[in-house]
């Protein structure tokens, strides 16, 4: 399975996508959005975790742009954002499912 990590802290980025690759699967790790949608326009990924809140933008615009766009790869949300309403955004926005970082 080949995962995009969107992630801005450098070492929650890194931890994460060290254990995805520990768990034997690929990982791409971007901490920009633009990065994100480079990566995204030339491969092709089983899963995105997605961060909300980066440094060029906001993570459920990008989402959004993805759904429109015809994007059905999976998306998890990763953030620190744990209010109800934020994960109702997201769902509503196309995200699969909804986890708020420790």
């Amino acid at each position: 399975m080949r995962i995009l990590v969107i992630e801005d802290d450098v070492i929650l980025g890194q931890a994460v996508r060290d254990q995805v690759v520990a768990d034997g699967h690929s990982a791409d790790w971007t901490t920009r959005l633009a990065d994100a949608d480079a990566a995204i326009r030339v491969g092709v990924f089983d899963l995105v975790l997605l961060d909300l809140m980066l440094p060029d933008g906001r993570g459920l615009d990008f989402l959004k742009a993805r759904r429109v766009a015809g994007d059905v790869t999976p998306v998890i949300v990763l953030t620190a954002r744990d209010q109800i309403s934020d994960r109702i955004a997201a769902l509503d926005a196309g995200a699969d499912d909804y986890l708020v970082k420790p």
